[in-house]
């Protein structure tokens, strides 16, 4: 039985270690309308360079968004709202133990819409 308990601790002790080794870091910013104000409820999606593992958010009241305990890396980020998408910001660096901060803006008007085709 003793020897049950010392296995089980050891794993563990392994996937803890092996759980605090993975470099994580955090996303942040701001999503703001064509005239520079902060766009409440818009959602973002952030997707790794090359376009797989979409994950998506909303902003608060003040347009403010976070990912957060992200795997270190590249990404990238995009936001919708009042109708209209930003640009995707490609290649946006997430760091391990930082916050990496980025502001978002959606066109001033549905004529600005950026296309995106493959």
């Amino acid at each position: 039985m003793a020897a049950g308990i010392l296995a089980l601790a050891a794993m563990i002790f392994a996937v803890t270690a092996r759980s605090q080794s993975v470099p994580i870091g955090t996303l942040e910013g701001t999503v703001l309308d064509g005239q520079g104000k902060p766009v409440a409820d818009a959602s973002v999606t952030i997707q790794t360079s090359d376009g797989l593992h979409p994950h998506a958010t909303h902003t608060d009241a003040d347009g403010h968004f976070e990912f957060t305990r992200w795997k270190a890396g590249e990404y990238d980020v995009r936001a919708y709202g009042n109708g209209l998408f930003s640009q995707w910001n490609k290649h946006i660096m997430i760091r391990s133990k930082k916050a990496t901060k980025i502001t978002l803006r959606l066109p001033r008007t549905a004529d600005e819409k950026v296309t995106v085709s493959n």
